[in-house]
């Protein structure tokens, strides 16, 4: 991408903040859940449907995958599902942060302010929405590993505005693209519909906020901030994006781990997915000018480009 590409992208008129979270405000005082009752915990599951649709599995066209008996398959998409959702919980709290300290400096006044405190209130309920689910299908506890959560740590005390923004709307995109296609889906789970009904219609919310603001913070950020600012965005993309599927879920279905974590890795089909899902939030950040240098090896690592 040409560097007057970049210019041009963060060079476009972006809405006035005041304006924009007074609209997200009235549409968050209208269309706001409580999972806790919207949702009916005490349903049992459907023993013969899936949880996601099954060539969104990581192993889906794979020679394991044959092998597997379809009690086996759908429990894998049970697990996967837990999975992609123990990384919300963990990066949406590594959000709530970020965003606690964005509004730290924000005039307490302001509709911008609001709007921040609504959208936390919001991420607190997704994630108690999340950890329930996996509770219902009576998954471990998976996430992105010790190593990923300690650098997690470290991210949201290092980040910048570009950061908090540009991440966020990574991986809110990617499941909400996942899950506007499972909230369509009358073959699936049930609850998996009703979870992913209530995040897209929230989430559409905190996207906007985050891409808006995204606009406004990457033009203030000289050469050097650029540069860091590419890299490590990378590194969360990377490592957001590998640690999806907990390789634990291959050991609760009766997998070897080490051969299932291969054929995910060679999988094209996986591939696909994860490049449909980050598809959208791709060509946003590529036009801002946040893909590029050296971090961009990374993107391809991850496999979403």
């Amino acid at each position: 991408m040409s560097m007057t590409s970049a210019v041009d992208a963060t060079a476009r008129p972006v809405p006035d903040r005041e304006d924009t979270a007074r609209r997200l405000l009235r549409t968050s005082a209208k269309h706001s859940y409580d999972p806790a009752t919207e949702i009916d915990w005490d349903a049992p599951l459907a023993p013969d449907r899936y949880f996601i649709a099954a060539h969104r599995s990581s192993l889906y066209g794979t020679a394991l995958w044959d092998r597997m008996s379809e009690e086996q398959r759908i429990a894998l998409t049970k697990h996967e599902v837990a999975s992609f959702y123990s990384i919300g919980i963990w990066f949406e709290t590594i959000l709530m942060q970020m965003l606690v300290r964005h509004v730290y400096d924000c005039p307490k006044g302001s509709a911008h302010a609001r709007y921040a405190w609504t959208e936390i209130a919001d991420e607190c309920r997704h994630s108690v929405m999340f950890s329930r689910m996996a509770e219902k299908f009576g998954a471990r506890e998976y996430g992105p590993g010790t190593v990923v959560h300690q650098l997690g740590r470290l991210f949201k005390t290092v980040s910048n505005g570009t950061l908090t923004f540009g991440a966020t709307i990574y991986v809110e995109e990617i499941l909400d693209t996942l899950q506007r296609e499972q909230m369509a889906d009358s073959s699936l789970q049930p609850v998996v519909q009703a979870v992913s009904r209530i995040h897209v219609i929230e989430e559409a919310r905190h996207i906007r906020y985050a891409r808006e603001e995204t606009l406004r913070q990457w033009p203030r950020l000289g050469p050097l901030r650029r540069a860091y600012s590419r890299f490590i965005l990378a590194l969360v993309v990377y490592f957001a994006t590998t640690r999806l599927v907990d390789p634990k879920v291959y050991a609760a279905v009766g997998l070897d781990v080490a051969e299932a974590v291969a054929a995910a890795a060679a999988n094209p089909h996986w591939r696909q997915t994860k490049q449909f899902a980050a598809r959208k939030v791709v060509a946003f950040l590529n036009e801002v000018g946040l893909i590029a240098g050296p971090g961009k090896l990374l993107w391809r690592w991850a496999g979403v480009l």
